[in-house]
């Protein structure tokens, strides 16, 4: 059986005093559920207070991206090590970083790999844009990504992966569940190309893209989606603890 993992990308938002109120908000709010894992990725400069503030509670922590040398003269970069003093999750490829940063699938590779070499928990991003999706590419988009970010990883790893369509974040423009469904069903096929079925029939697998309470039933309530990752509305804390809410009514005993 594969838990239900809701995570919450608070992007680039958020001041100090925001963050530690928002996190205080959803311990006072969640609900213990173990139905549900959640996790919360906020800005690096809050991660180590952020996670001071979760110690002893069942919210989880990750970071929102990471670089894949070890250390040395790379201004500005956070590596794997540095995360795994206070991180357990680490969103990798995620299509804001692939737009504006230039995380190519092999830098996405690199990435990868440092943080399962320290024992992080990668959430892996793929999806197509809205011209991949009208001109009826998506599948070849996803399952390129997935091949070549994957590239000689061992199947032994912890690894989510989560879909998110870049024509539907941020833009209160869903995917419907059935295209969702449709896009995770190929998803986990490639997986059992890469490595084999039981790899990826234990594999967890997100959806992404203007999750709100009102449709993150349909999605979770399809075969092969088992999460949601959560951006705009993570930053509410009633709003997130809805989703929470109504992810536990549809995941699995």
């Amino acid at each position: 059986m594969i838990k239900t993992l809701i995570a919450a990308n608070w992007k680039m938002n958020t001041n100090f005093s925001e963050a530690q109120q928002l996190t205080r908000d959803l311990l006072s709010s969640i609900n213990d559920d173990a139905l549900v894992e959640t996790v919360i990725c906020p800005p690096f400069v809050y991660l180590q207070e952020i996670s001071k503030l979760l110690e002893g509670q069942s919210i989880k922590i990750g970071a929102q991206n990471v670089y894949f040398e070890e250390k040395g003269a790379y201004t500005g970069e956070i590596s794997s090590s540095m995360l795994s003093d206070c991180c357990e999750y680490v969103i990798i490829g995620h299509s804001e970083r692939r737009q504006f940063f230039g995380d190519t699938n092999e830098i996405v590779n690199k990435k990868l790999r440092s943080a399962i070499g320290h024992s992080l928990t990668p959430i892996l991003c793929v999806g197509e844009n809205l011209e991949e999706r009208e001109n009826g590419d998506a599948e070849h988009v996803v399952g390129a990504q997935l091949e070549e970010s994957l590239n000689n990883i061992e199947k032994t790893v912890n690894l989510v992966v989560a879909y998110e369509p870049v024509w539907a974040i941020g833009t209160g423009k869903a995917a419907t569940s059935d295209i969702a469904e449709d896009i995770m069903r190929f998803i986990r096929s490639k997986l059992a190309d890469i490595y084999d079925n039981t790899f990826a029939d234990n594999i967890t697998l997100l959806y992404g893209g203007s999750v709100t309470a009102d449709n993150v039933k349909d999605y979770l309530s399809q075969p092969n989606i088992n999460g949601a990752l959560v951006g705009g509305a993570s930053l509410d804390a009633q709003k997130f603890q809805d989703i929470i809410d109504k992810a536990g009514e549809v995941a699995p005993l």
